[in-house]
Parts: C-alpha cells; structure tokens; sequence
C-alpha cells in the first residue's frame, strides 16, 4: 500500500510524475475541478456577503469517493494541481472534500515535470495559499454575476442562448469598434517615385526613394504633384551627395510569455489560441518520447512574466557555446524585463531539457506538437544568444533641386538569428539589400522613373494574434483567459473567423451597442482592465476578495435595474437563402447556431423546420456517385462526404481537387506532396509538384 497521495489534475499529468517516485507514491488525477458553482441557478448568496454555494460537478461522484479512500489509506496527501489561481482553487476544493486532517494535507507546485523539480517540490511542501483561491473566487463570482444577471436581459430581448460576460463582451467590442473604423474611413491618395539607378558603365541596379525638395521631406498627394517631379527628374543629373555607413544592432524576442506564445504560433503556423494551449498543455503535462518514457517537454504555459531560471540560463550559454561557438553568446546574459502587470509567479516558457532538440524527438510526436515543440525550443535559445549585426549604408543623392536616399543593410554577424527570427504580421524577415561601391561626388545613371499611386488603408481587421495582442496590451483578461475568451464568442454567434480574420456578426453588434448603451462599465476598456488589476492584489494580499465584489455589485446592481425596465425588444434581421422551407413555402433564412451557421425557416414557432447549410464541392462519390459535401464536425472541422451518409459511408479530411485520377477517373485530393485518389479500390499516387497548375 503506498504512503503518500498526490492528486494532480489529468492522467498524462499524473503518468509523467509516476516514473518519477517510488512505490511509496500513489498518483491519482481530479480530471480537472470537482466543485464548482451550480448551472441551474446564481449560487452566490447575495445577501450573504456574497458567499458562493459550490457544490460537487456531476458525475464525478465516484471519482471522488475513490479519492476520499486513496486519501485515507495515505499519511500524508500531497495537492500538486498546477501552479496558478486555477489550479490553487482545485487543491483547496479537493482539500475541503477529502476528509483528510489538516496536517496531512499539504500543497506542491512546480514551474516544470522534471525529476528535480518534482522531487524539489515534494521536499518542501507548503499550505494553500487563500490570497491565490480568493483572487480566483473573486474572478469566478464576478464573471457569474455578471452572465446571470446580464444574459436573462439578452434571452428576453434579443436572443435565447445568448451570454454576457466581463471580458468576453469587452473583446467583442474592440471587434465590432474596428468594423466601424474601417466603415468610416477615407482613403486619401498618396504618391511614391522610385528611381532605378546604376553607376557608369555598370549593369547592375539600385533603387532610390524620392525624399523631397532640397532637405525638406515632401509628400506627394496627387498625379498632378507626381508629373510635375517627374518632368524634373528626367532631365536632371543624379549626384551622390553623401554616404553614411554604419553599424545596427538586431535584438532577440524575448522567450514565450502565454500571449506570445499564442501570436506566433497564429502567424507562423494558423493556430488558433485555442489549438496552441491545448497543445502546449500535452507538451507541459507529458508525452511518451522515444528513449526517454513519459516526460514532460515544456514549463507551465500559462504565464506573463519574461523570467528564466539560473539553472537554465547556464545550460543554454553551455549549449550555444558548444553548437554555434563562444561569439554566438553574449557578453553578460540576457535579461528580459516583464510587463508591469506581470504577476512573475512562473517562468517563461521554455523547454523543461534543453539538450533534447526538436529534431531528435520529432518521431515521437505529432506534427502539430513537433511544431510547437521546435518554436518553443528555438525561441527559447535564440532568446539567450547573442544580438544579429547589420552594417548599413544611407546614401543622399541629388537630382537638381530633389533629394533622393537609398539605404543599403547586410549581416555582417547573424547572431540568434542563425537560429530563430520572429515573423511579422505579414510573415515576411528582414532582407539584404546591397548596394554597389559608390563616392561622395559621383555621378550615377538614371535608368528608370517610376511613379506609383496609392491609397491610405484602414486599420486591420483583428485576427486571433493581433486581438491577443490588443487584449494583453490594454489589460483586459490574464493569459489563462485569452483563449476561453475567443472561443466562446465564436461559438455564441457574435463573431465569425473567416481565412485568419475576425468579423463581427449583425447579432454581435447589436449586442455590443445594447450593452455599451445600458451597461458603460461593464463596456469600458479602463473599467475592465482596474479590474483586474483589483484581483491582482487579491492575490498579493492586499484587498479582501469581498471587499471587491461589493465594491462592483452596488452600482451593478442600480445599473441592472434601470436597464430591465429601458431595454425593449430588439428585431433581428437574417440574410435570406435561396432555399425554399418544404413544410410552409417560405424562403428559408441562415442563422447562427452553438455549431455554426444553419438554415431556418421564418416562420418560427409555427414552423421549425431548420437544417444544415449544405456546400458542394462539383465532385462525386466513387462508391455511389452521390454528390460530395463540405461539412463540419461540432468543433468547427472541415470534411468531405457523400450526400447519402446513411446509406454510404464515403468521407475524406482532406479537400478534393481538380485533377482526376489517370487510373480510374474519380478525383484526386491532396495529402503533404502527394495526390491520392479518392477510390479505396484504386488509391493511385502522383507526386504534386508534377501535376500542372
């Protein structure tokens, strides 16, 4: 019989540390909480100084019975849930339950799911922090409050199964308040000249920018303005007039924080924040890795602070200077600072063993985690290498009375970026940009004159990485929150994603204006973001969590009132189909569902028939030459299958093309470099990159 209990939160959690402890450990898992606030009602006593009613989530009856024993037969139960409010919640919840004498019951944390740091924790165990559970109570009280109180409002006014809530509302309306801005916006018409220029008697080009008259920067705004320069440029000689060399420095990123994490990996890769956390979690909690049993490859991704330990940092400088060489490591460590905000209980993230590189384990993985596993590792790396150095010319060149400049950049040392460079939204990296030798005095020849138009842009539409980004900058939210965040306004309707790129919906923003109108400060962006700074020193100890929440509930509550007696009902309007309803005749209209978008007939509650949007693909079943149909699976997937699904069984993952297959004449669909054909029976492959586009 073992000694000693640890209840951890998942079983791949609870597998990694196994290998780690000797027979005297028992490992169970608590499968996330096992208390919560009940569904069916507020459960938070008002009147009672707002005392919350938890009770135990259903179905987890037996588990918890099965753990009350484990604990019994144990000295002492060691609570190893994961080391944030979250998880300090859930040991204190497991705490109350299990029945076990206070002294038995004892907390551990640890940043990593490494022998040492597990063994390390074990050894000194601590009580559960209550400034941690408070500030975790304060925010799940708050956010109840507010949904419960809010959401009824929404049903009877707008829309049954529509939500509110403190941060969710408030990254809705940074959405909705972009569409508006790009609604607005006047493009105002701007020109560029470009002059391709060459030395005497040479072939090779180079380009300059017109800069402006005499020294002054000149902005052109019409054609009128451009054809006027341009008639003098033709005729003028090209001087170079000065040339200023010089030497820049390219810094590191610093490594992962949660929300950086979540950017790159939506830039580099199309990962939702959602997708990425689910996998970092896998990475964090543990994996079967060949020659090395279950471990865990990453430190715990939910964090904001910048910091790394000594012991890492030491065993980066080893693995730097031994792979790349002493000049590819600084002269004195890097030290990245944290954002104010920062609650710096954990580390960045980083890989738990740094010696165990993406590549060596890249069969014991899947794609997904291989890809997320390597941008970890190499921006953890490249984040303590040395900074890149660029020599850089900056060249005037007179053309009469105009000035023109062309700027030169080369690597002269690559530094980290050897290893790692950090894609900007537009996914593209810095390029050399050579310039021929030149002199003070020389003339050059003008090869070409070319204008261009253009027109000023609007602000972008946020995608998944830019709303992150915007979420963190303002405050609003904590990196446990963001991904919770967009998932849940995708699902309830008041957003749509659409090739990276975030829309708001017609329903969002009627709900957006309905809540800004009756509820500001739930609505306000400083409002939110206090907030949250209010649970920060919750944690830290220095306000009482009930304190807060009374704080925010008196003037809620007035607020509540007057809007259940001002809000009316609001009409939506639905973009109607060319579908007619075949139990009434109506043209059927589309709506947004928990699953997505559905057809639906408007003549709701008389008639309900609804169904699902059907897309063709204009290709045909192999087995049954029934139509092939895009659909989805409830978590938004895309799959191919034959109309008859009840009859035929006919489904692919993968998206069909236009290229038939030379065997048999069904068509092909593309899988890595390959086309297969669709037909079980046939299966002919051809490599892609034969196929003419």
């Amino acid at each position: 019989m073992a000694s000693y209990l640890i209840i951890v939160e998942s079983p791949a959690k609870s597998k990694t540390i196994k290998k780690f402890l000797g027979s005297n450990y028992k490992v169970e898992a608590s499968m996330g909480h096992i208390r919560d606030l009940p569904k069916s009602q507020l459960g938070i006593d008002i009147e009672n100084h707002f005392e919350p009613k938890y009770i135990n989530i259903r179905g987890k009856a037996d588990l918890i019975k099965k753990l009350k024993k484990a604990a019994k037969d144990s000295k002492k139960v060691f609570l190893a849930t994961d080391p944030d409010r979250e998880g300090e919640a859930i040991s204190w919840h497991l705490a109350s339950l299990l029945d076990v004498p206070e002294k038995n019951l004892v907390r551990v944390t640890f940043n990593e799911i490494t022998e040492s740091a597990v063994k390390k924790a074990i050894a000194n165990p601590r009580n559960i922090d209550m400034n941690l559970v408070d500030a975790q109570q304060a925010r799940r009280v708050l956010d109840r409050i507010v949904g419960y109180k809010i959401s009824p409002l929404l049903w009877k006014n707008v829309k049954k199964g529509l939500s509110a809530g403190r941060v969710q509302s408030v990254a809705v309306e940074l959405i909705v308040d972009r569409e508006r801005e790009i609604e607005k916006f006047i493009p105002e018409e701007y020109w560029t000249i470009t002059a391709t220029l060459a030395k005497e008697k040479s072939t090779k080009t180079f380009e300059a920018k017109f800069y402006g008259k005499g020294d002054k920067k000149t902005d052109i705004s019409s054609k009128e303005e451009a054809d006027k320069i341009l008639k003098d440029l033709k005729n003028a000689d090209y001087i170079i007039s000065s040339i200023k060399p010089g030497e820049k420095k390219r810094h590191p990123a610093p490594p992962f924080i949660t929300s950086t994490l979540q950017q790159e990996a939506s830039r580099k890769y199309g990962f939702g924040a959602s997708k990425t956390m689910m996998i970092a979690q896998q990475l964090y909690e543990g994996l079967d890795i060949k020659g090395h049993g279950t471990i865990g490859l990453i430190t715990y991704m939910r964090t904001d602070s910048a910091r790394i330990s000594e012991e890492a940092q030491k065993e980066a400088e080893s693995i730097i200077k031994s792979t790349y060489g002493n000049d590819f490591y600084p002269t004195a460590p890097n030290v990245y600072k944290s954002k104010k905000s920062a609650q710096d209980a954990h580390e960045a993230i980083r890989p738990s063993y740094l010696h165990i590189k993406p590549e060596e384990i890249k069969d014991s993985l899947s794609n997904e985690q291989f890809k997320l596993y390597k941008l970890i590792w190499e921006r953890f790396m490249a984040s303590q290498m040395a900074s890149a150095v660029f020599t850089t010319l900056a060249i005037d060149i007179r053309a009469g009375e105009y000035l023109l400049k062309a700027n030169g950049s080369q690597i002269k040392f690559p530094g980290f970026m050897t290893l790692y460079t950090e894609t900007n939204e537009s996914g593209e990296n810095e390029k050399d940009v050579i310039l021929p030798p030149l002199s003070e005095g020389e003339k050059v020849v003008k090869k070409e004159i070319s204008p261009k138009q253009h027109f000023t842009e609007p602000p972008p539409r946020y995608s998944e990485a830019s709303l992150v980004k915007a979420l963190e900058e303002k405050g609003i939210g904590r990196p446990s929150t963001y991904a919770p965040t967009i998932t849940t306004i995708i699902s309830r309707g008041y957003i749509e994603k659409e090739k990276k790129v975030l829309y708001p919906t017609e329903l969002g923003t009627i709900v957006t204006d309905l809540l800004k109108e009756n509820f500001a400060n739930i609505m306000d962006i400083a409002f939110t973001a206090e907030m949250e700074t209010d649970l920060d020193e919750i944690e830290e100890g220095k306000i009482p969590w009930k304190e807060v929440i009374d704080n925010f509930y008196g003037p809620f509550s007035e607020t509540l009132k007057v809007a259940e007696e001002k809000i009316g009902k609001v009409e939506l309007t639905y973009e109607e189909s060319d579908v007619q309803c075949e139990k009434c005749g109506r043209m059927m209209v589309i709506k947004q569902g928990k699953y997505g978008k559905f057809l639906a007939c408007p003549g709701f509650p008389e008639c309900r028939n609804a169904k699902p949007i059907v897309e063709e693909t204009g290709k045909f079943c192999p087995v049954c030459h029934g139509k092939v149909l895009i659909r989805k699976t409830r978590r938004g997937k895309k799959y191919y299958a034959c109309e008859n699904s009840k009859a035929c069984n006919f489904m692919i993952w993968e998206e069909p093309t236009d290229t038939n297959c030379p065997k048999c004449g069904n068509f092909m669909y593309k899988k890595g470099k390959k086309l297969i054909c669709c037909n079980d029976n046939c299966k002919y492959e051809i490599e892609s990159e034969s196929v003419k586009k």
